[in-house]
């Protein structure tokens, strides 16, 4: 079961979409430095179908839906973007992972897959170095938007 800690609405995790974000809980991933290490506790309220319903409901301008974590459970995440695209097809499914590998159940129902471990030698996405990833998927195919969160140096 997933459960969500907290959520937020944001221009900045998935470029050109408006996001609302659900920060869930019982991330297995244990980055070095992890920004929200709070994360890795059993915490927080059930994600369910009718709590994702409300949220569309409420939110008509959302344009992605995005999860940041789910790594527990890849299986849920799945199941949810079928809600999701059934409820309002329009609206985009992102998800962060922190694994390093991509897998491929998820770039069936994803529109936007970040994967990589958050480490702090390399930086987030808006460090050059970095080793995330930030993919949109399109018909099946993983075309790296990576740049996208970096600023050219002036």
């Amino acid at each position: 079961m997933l459960k969500y800690e907290s959520t937020l609405i944001t221009f900045t995790e998935v470029p050109d979409e408006i996001s609302y974000c659900f920060n869930l809980s019982r991330c297995p991933c244990r980055c070095e430095n992890c920004f929200e290490s709070w994360l890795r506790d059993d915490i927080g309220t059930p994600l369910t179908a009718n709590v994702l319903r409300e949220v569309i409901e409420q939110n008509p301008c959302i344009s992605c839906i995005c999860f940041m974590g789910g790594d527990n459970d890849h299986a849920s995440i799945v199941e949810f973007a079928k809600v999701i695209k059934g409820i309002k097809p329009s609206i985009n499914v992102a998800m962060y992972s922190g694994f390093p590998s991509i897998d491929n159940n998820l770039v069936a129902v994803l529109d936007y897959y970040k994967v990589g471990p958050y480490k702090p030698q390399c930086g987030p996405l808006n460090n050059p170095n970095t080793n995330q990833r930030m993919y949109k998927i399109v018909n099946g195919h993983l075309i790296d938007i990576t740049y996208r969160f970096q600023q050219p140096k002036q």
